[in-house]
């Protein structure tokens, strides 16, 4: 059983590389199989539909975000501060359009893929809470309180202006100020900070 678990983990990370590189069109059982070294069929043993494949793509990056999110609100350190709160976020956006690409390339293919998949928009919004509750969270505890709307919009700013970073011609990205992920992270929790007066944690997810 932990080989079967771990073999579906693996099918899953490679049909992340696929998504990110040849988009949702390009997401077959074939070419999952040979980004994961695995023979021909085995996707399709696991996962006999494209829908299938596609839910459990969105829940392996629901499952893995939601656990980081988890893991940055309980060894959130003593004496945190507003400063370490924004040098996280910036470290975020800049991680977001470098090291993790692959991942949210495929979370924006996964976004277009959840307006008609259920399976897939219930994990989408489960990234999405994660996001916004733990916003809530950090900066609640360096006493700079912002709202669940004020998190949202922080968590969706993010996805935003990364998608933006990364497909956007480069002279564009130049002309409009987005070559710099640092002053685009400042101005989105400024944003996220002015959403409106504090109401505390997301709705039903206090706990």
């Amino acid at each position: 059983m932990p080989q079967r678990r771990n073999r579906r983990a693996q099918l899953a990370d490679a049909a992340v590389e696929v998504l990110a590189r040849d988009g949702g069109r390009g997401l077959t059982h074939r070419a999952v199989d040979r980004e994961a070294g695995f023979p021909e069929g085995t996707t399709k043993n696991y996962h006999a539909t494209r829908e299938s494949l596609l839910a459990a793509v969105a829940r392996q990056l629901a499952d893995q975000h939601t656990a980081a999110m988890h893991r940055l609100r309980e060894q959130m350190p003593d004496g945190l501060g507003q400063a370490d709160v924004q040098a996280l976020y910036l470290a975020m956006l800049r991680r977001m359009v470098t090291s993790a690409r692959s991942q949210f390339l495929a979370l924006f293919e996964l976004h277009l893929e959840a307006v008609r998949n259920p399976q897939v928009r219930t994990a989408i919004g489960e990234v999405a809470l994660a996001g916004a509750d733990s916003a809530v969270q950090l900066h609640a505890a360096v006493g700079e309180p912002i709202s669940a709307r004020g998190g949202g919009l922080l968590e969706a700013g993010m996805l935003g202006v990364a998608m933006s970073m990364l497909s956007l011609p480069e002279d564009v990205v130049g002309r409009i100020g987005f070559d710099d992920p640092d002053p685009l992270g400042r101005s989105l929790l400024g944003m996220a900070a002015a959403a409106e007066p504090a109401d505390g944690l997301l709705r039903g997810r206090a706990s």
